[in-house]
């Protein structure tokens, strides 16, 4: 996945003048959720395939999906542009973030500042940031150069030990994303999860991230003290999203302490 994102951005860099330009001319932003509401913000995800699934839906319409999940009370909209394994396409968030008034995650193995500037000019309000797969150095300027658009990084990190350097290249604004699948061998592990949820500063907004289909799995995560949830694949499926979604909202927080 991660040669496939070098590759992308290799070709990228021959726009990246340009891709800057558009960037400092992109859509107006829309803030993304960073303060808690007294239930779990759910965050709905369009995406058609993933490596860990397979197929989900080759026919999803991604600005159908969208309005679908914004009727059923979510917060935010998560894209997937990562064409080779998730299906999904810059052209994807453009679509997403033109047809609908919520924010827009762009979600993908960001490793390059031309990817960001390309998710700004695309109309993104949010970009992921994976901890594991670059730097502390490399995380910390992604990330201020996120900021530096007006848009808000979503760090996410798997292991206890990425923590440190997640909430580091958080300092000046962020969400913190807690990724309960193991990208190496794609396992959930919902306890390890909650377990680092629990550790996390209160003041620091944390999205639960994978294996979150019902109810009952966004409930678990709230009494673990995440303000957010991701859910893709138990909605992207759906032939009606907006019932998948409005099915998980309304989950009564637990702050942490």
């Amino acid at each position: 996945m991660l040669a496939v994102a070098r590759k992308r951005v290799e070709t990228l860099q021959q726009s990246a003048r340009e891709l800057e330009r558009a960037a400092d001319t992109g859509p107006p932003i829309r803030p993304f959720p960073t303060k808690p509401e007294s239930t779990v913000g759910v965050i709905a995800e369009v995406k058609r395939r993933s490596p860990s699934q397979g197929a989900i839906r080759e026919d999803l319409d991604p600005v159908a999906h969208a309005r679908g999940y914004l009727r059923g009370g979510a917060v935010a909209i998560s894209v997937l542009t990562d064409e080779a394994h998730f299906g999904g396409s810059i052209d994807d968030l453009r679509s997403v973030a033109a047809a609908v008034t919520a924010p827009v995650l762009r979600k993908d193995f960001v490793i390059s500042e031309v990817q960001i500037h390309e998710a700004r000019a695309a109309g993104a309000s949010a970009v992921l940031l994976i901890a594991r797969i670059v730097n502390a150095r490399q995380l910390h300027g992604l990330a201020g150069v996120i900021r530096s658009l007006d848009m808000t990084p979503l760090i996410e990190v798997h292991a206890e030990d990425e923590l440190d350097a997640a909430l580091a290249a958080g300092h000046g604004g962020f969400i913190l994303g807690v990724n309960a699948r193991d990208l190496d061998t794609f396992t959930v592990d919902p306890a390890a999860a909650e377990k680092m949820i629990r550790r996390i500063p209160a003041a620091v907004p944390v999205v639960a991230e994978s294996g979150i289909e019902s109810r009952a799995d966004v409930e678990r995560m709230a009494v673990a003290g995440s303000d957010f949830v991701l859910v893709g694949t138990s909605v992207a499926r759906q032939k009606d999203p907006e019932q998948a979604v409005r099915a998980l909202v309304g989950v009564v927080r637990n702050p942490r302490k």
